[in-house]
């Protein structure tokens, strides 16, 4: 059958009317939920768009497999992770050929002694269409090992046992947990959260003794203010357990001794509204991030003794109003500070015993540059986590005391890859309210010309104070050498230019997202880094929404959209307190149940804002088992973007019915989806190899 005489699904519809505030609104596709994923009717319909899309996309399909090799033929097949050290033993994991998980292994003493074997994914994910491991936890004594995984993507994980001198398996099992495994110094009690497996919120912190029933475990902790989160970790000296409260506006932690796994938690310090604080131990005194009388977040420090007293808390880096202060890293002898001004992040180096201060050069316009996994406290050595949009994720090793430096590791790019023939730039858009945003860009340098006929891939999140970093991508480079100008769009709404970044693209603010992405697209056309007519938007989860947003606003100004897992529903989901990520999220968005926030989020909701109008090519991507976005939201959107737009270009709709929110679990298989997208624009513009 000729592709192009393939017609798409039609959704029944089914009016359902819902009515708060006065305002009734009628959704005719609400019947596509379905709690239990199941229902027959719901299934046919979504197996109907895959069949459409296949068959839309069939011509490429070849095309789609050349494109599949080419970024997994970059991946080094045979790849091992840096090594570190704790308690003893280094610990790193391999991959091996065409596996799709790593293996988990540790040798004594030194990287010259025997590979112990700990955990081997592979086999763990046999006769799983997907799988993925959660949290993975040593005891103490380097004797126990503890590991979750998930076979269905819904993020509910069930906890394990191993003891590694043995290989045995424990008789321990814990169910609908978040996956998160913390050891007491006993090293025979283990704390973890149990999830609602229906609203898949975890809320419960629980005890449990090696060799019980799961069903005698002791609740220690039960969140019933739904609107937060609840984490669970340990310091890095292994001396304090604490429980994390995060509500998007105010944040806080209980605490108990490690030594002592049957105490009382305590608050480290009450939690107050529009107060986050977080914490790092060095001997009796705690360091704390902060944002009291800090918008952009100050660091302090406080004897053990008197933390919840915050009048003892002692400035160690002050606030500054132009300096966000991100993430902070403690050492005998060091303090390591990640900072971002004007959008750059920069890493301070301060010696504790007043010596000089010293920032860690990097050399790229646009990079990032992180605190890396560094669990042993006791020495002079950092790991620097970096990567740019040319330079491939790098791990350096940093000494603390003269700044010198050494690469332990960088990726391997298979290939002809050479990051001389690329290049990047980092500039700033003006938006329609006179504010700079800043915009990072890359692009393969003999194929750019800056006369406006290059096609452009712009990307952006815009949420929850994310910050898209400028990291490498090596599948990336299929975009670049077929002439592509890759753009992020650093919208408000993410931390990138700090806090205040963030509160600029929330709640009542939240407009500022959407014209944000829109006034950088057509500032980089009017600047002639993309063709006016080759213009691509992407975006995933609420960059989805934002993807949803931006084709009600301004169709006209792509040729094409991916939205992935896109959070689309907005009204209907933030009504629904059954649903995951709706109490916890009102900070974000606002609480419709309230007549002003409902009013805002009703002029941007994509779902509710469909009109009769021309819209864009769109590839709408998802998982069946979504525990973020479910799977209806993408798919009412789909079934009502049918009827109502007036034009004929392609609106396919693929669903990953063994995925979640991530995608296809492995390290291979995400490629998949990606080499869709990516044949889906090349036809577009008629690139066909």
């Amino acid at each position: 059958m000729n592709s192009e005489t393939v017609q798409p699904p039609v959704a029944k519809k089914m009016p359902h009317t819902m009515e708060i505030h006065g305002d009734v609104r009628t959704d005719d596709y609400y019947w596509m939920r379905d709690d239990e994923r199941k229902a027959p009717e719901v299934l046919a319909y979504l197996n109907a768009e895959n069949s459409y899309t296949t068959a839309k996309m069939k011509h490429t399909e070849a095309f789609q497999e050349k494109l599949f090799d080419e970024m997994t033929g970059r991946l080094k097949k045979d790849d091992s992770s840096v090594p570190y050290q704790k308690n003893g033993y280094w610990y790193y994991s391999n991959f091996s050929g065409d596996q799709e998980y790593p293996v988990y292994a540790r040798r004594a003493g030194s990287m010259d002694d025997e590979e112990q074997v700990i955990l081997d994914a592979n086999k763990l994910a046999e006769g799983h269409e997907f799988f993925s491991l959660g949290g993975m936890a040593v005891s103490s004594d380097t004797t126990l090992l503890g590991y979750a995984t998930d076979v269905l993507s819904r993020r509910l994980y069930k906890i394990e046992f191993k003891n590694l001198g043995t290989g045995e398996k424990l008789a321990d099992i814990l169910v609908d947990t978040t996956g998160t495994i913390v050891w007491a110094n006993d090293n025979k009690t283990v704390f973890y959260i149990r999830k609602d497996p229906q609203t898949l919120l975890g809320y419960q912190v629980f005890r449990h003794k090696l060799g019980t029933d799961q069903a005698d475990d002791v609740l220690v902790y039960e969140e019933k203010d739904t609107t937060f989160y609840t984490g669970l970790g340990k310091t890095r000296d292994d001396s304090v357990i604490y429980i994390y409260h995060s509500h998007t506006s105010k944040k806080g932690a209980s605490v108990i001794d490690a030594n002592k796994p049957d105490s009382a938690f305590k608050l480290f310090h009450p939690i107050e509204d529009g107060h986050e604080y977080s914490f790092a131990k060095l001997g009796n005194e705690y360091y704390i991030r902060t944002n009291w009388q800090a918008k952009n977040f100050r660091l302090m420090k406080v004897d053990a003794t008197q933390a919840t007293d915050k009048s003892k808390w002692r400035d160690v880096v002050p606030h500054r109003d132009g300096v966000f202060l991100s993430d902070f890293e403690l050492f005998t002898n060091h303090l390591v500070v990640r900072e971002k001004e004007e959008g750059l992040t920069r890493l301070r180096v301060m010696d504790l015993a007043g010596g000089e201060d010293r920032d860690l050069a990097f050399d790229d316009p646009a990079f990032s540059a992180s605190i890396g996994y560094n669990p042993e406290i006791d020495t002079d050595k950092m790991r620097v986590n970096y990567s740019s949009l040319t330079t491939p994720s790098t791990v350096y090793e940093y000494d603390l005391k003269d700044g010198n430096r050494a690469i332990l590791k960088q990726d391997e790019v298979l290939g002809d890859f050479n990051p001389a023939n690329y290049a990047s730039e980092r500039l700033f858009i003006e938006a329609r309210d006179g504010t700079k945003v800043p915009v990072s860009l890359v692009y393969r340098k003999e194929l750019f010309k800056q006369d406006g006929v290059n096609p452009l891939y712009q990307y952006a999140y815009g949420s929850y104070g994310h910050t898209i970093e400028p990291r490498f991508d090596s599948s990336r480079l299929t975009l670049l050498d077929r002439g592509f100008v890759y753009a992020i769009a650093h919208i408000r709404g993410g931390q990138m230019l700090g806090r205040g970044w963030y509160e600029d693209g929330k709640l009542y603010n939240k407009m500022n997202t959407f014209t944000d992405f829109i006034d950088v697209t057509k500032g980089l056309v009017a600047q002639k880094y993309g063709a006016k007519d080759k213009i691509f938007a992407v975006g995933g989860s609420a960059g989805g929404l934002l993807m949803g947003a931006v084709v009600n606003m301004a169709p006209e100004l792509y040729r094409g959209v991916g939205a992935h897992v896109p959070f689309v529903d907005v009204l209907t989901t933030m009504l629904d307190t059954s649903i995951p990520l709706t109490t916890n999220e009102y900070d974000e968005w606002g609480n419709p149940n309230e007549t002003d926030y409902y009013e805002y989020m009703k002029t941007y909701s994509p779902y509710d804002n469909v009109t009769r109008q021309d819209y864009p090519n769109i590839l709408v991507t998802t998982g069946l088992h979504d525990s973020q976005v479910q799977y209806f939201e993408p798919a009412k959107w789909v079934a009502k973007l049918r009827d109502y737009k007036t034009d004929n270009n392609q609106l396919l709709f693929h669903v990953n019915m063994e995925a979640g929110h991530g995608g296809a679990s492995g390290r291979y298989k995400r490629y998949k989806d990606k080499a869709l997208e990516f044949a889906f624009f090349f036809d577009l513009l008629g690139i066909t190899e």
